[in-house]
């Protein structure tokens, strides 16, 4: 199996490409209580897969490459089955468009309001380099809020 590193494997999931275009049963069919209970599932989903990912990296370093492998394959289950069928279910995936807006919303919100706070929090309690490294990842979404708003005025344009 491929090694992939967790920084990789972010990039990779955070750039989409999941495609569930089109694969979205009638989100709008659902009961709240269920569409809560398929997001709370997504974000334990995704959190398992990049935190197993982490643990292949970790494992593969201390030199057991077999434990790094069962690692990888089951983050690869908890991606691309039970978080891809839980997102077919809400209907996670809209339009480019549609999508490339909510990602700007998201990206823009961690910029300016999310990670700052983080930082002013850690900063706050003496812990430096959690603060530091708030402010870098914060300083990391808005270069990814300004190049979704780049790709959103092209494909605006045509």
């Amino acid at each position: 199996m491929k090694q992939i590193s967790l920084r990789a494997a972010v990039i990779v999931f955070g750039a989409g490409t999941l495609t569930l275009s089109g694969l979205a049963y009638a989100a709008g069919s659902l009961k709240a209580s269920t569409n809560k209970d398929l997001v709370d599932a997504m974000h334990g989903e995704a959190f398992a897969a990049f935190k197993y990912l982490a643990y292949a990296d970790a494992a593969r370093a201390h030199g057991h490459p077999e434990v790094a492998e069962l690692f990888e394959r089951t983050a690869k289950v908890e991606r691309d089955e039970h978080f891809v069928e839980h997102a077919k279910r809400v209907g996670l995936v809209g339009t480019d468009v549609e999508n490339l807006r909510d990602a700007i919303k998201g990206e823009s919100y961690e910029t300016s309001d999310m990670y700052p706070a983080m930082a002013r929090r850690a900063e706050v309690v003496d812990d430096k380099d959690a603060a530091w490294h708030f402010e870098e990842v914060g300083g990391d979404e808005a270069k990814h809020r300004d190049a979704f708003q780049a790709a959103l005025a092209k494909i605006s344009a045509n």
